[in-house]
């Protein structure tokens, strides 16, 4: 926990939760996780089966001013019996948070404000990387690995934490 000028403790957001294993407890089990991988420009986003076992590309979109944003993913949750989001946190390699966590966090807070739903995080260093990987490895061109990349890097953040669900449920 941080410190707070003055000396109180602080602690986490509201609906941040410390784990994923914690987040999955705190969701219905008849309830999908989300994942969200948040760039500069897109937002990837990828959902989980019914019994969180499979990660799912869904769809990519395009950011705007965080209104906007914050629209257009309440309606990608409405509908598909989500409970429980995971966002991707772009921490450095050397393991520190630069801007990127910070806005990261700001987006993880206001999507739950929005929306209600609990939360964690999921440290997603090379996820972009290895998806970019796969893809040239696929042969896939330029112009196909720009429109999939977000939404498959927030599938790859996502089987990750199920993978880690799966391996605590055995």
């Amino acid at each position: 926990m941080a410190r707070r000028r003055g000396g109180t403790r602080q602690g986490p957001p509201p609906g941040a939760l410390p784990s994923i294993p914690a987040l999955a407890e705190a969701v219905p089990p008849t309830q999908r996780l989300l994942a969200l991988d948040l760039g500069s420009k897109t937002i990837g986003i990828a959902i989980a089966d019914a019994g969180r076992r499979i990660a799912t590309p869904l769809e990519t979109l395009q950011r705007g001013k965080t209104a906007a944003d914050l629209a257009a993913l309440q309606k990608v949750v409405e509908g598909r019996e989500v409970g429980g989001l995971i966002f991707g946190l772009p921490v450095n390699m050397d393991g520190s948070e630069g801007p990127r966590c910070q806005s990261a966090r700001a987006m993880a807070r206001n999507l739950h404000t929005a929306l209600g739903l609990p939360y964690a995080f999921w440290d997603e260093r090379m996820s972009t990387m290895a998806v970019t990987r796969t893809l040239l490895e696929a042969d896939a061109s330029r112009a196909r690995r720009a429109e999939v990349v977000d939404k498959l890097a927030a599938a790859y953040i996502l089987q990750g934490a199920l993978d880690l669900l799966g391996a605590a449920r055995r």
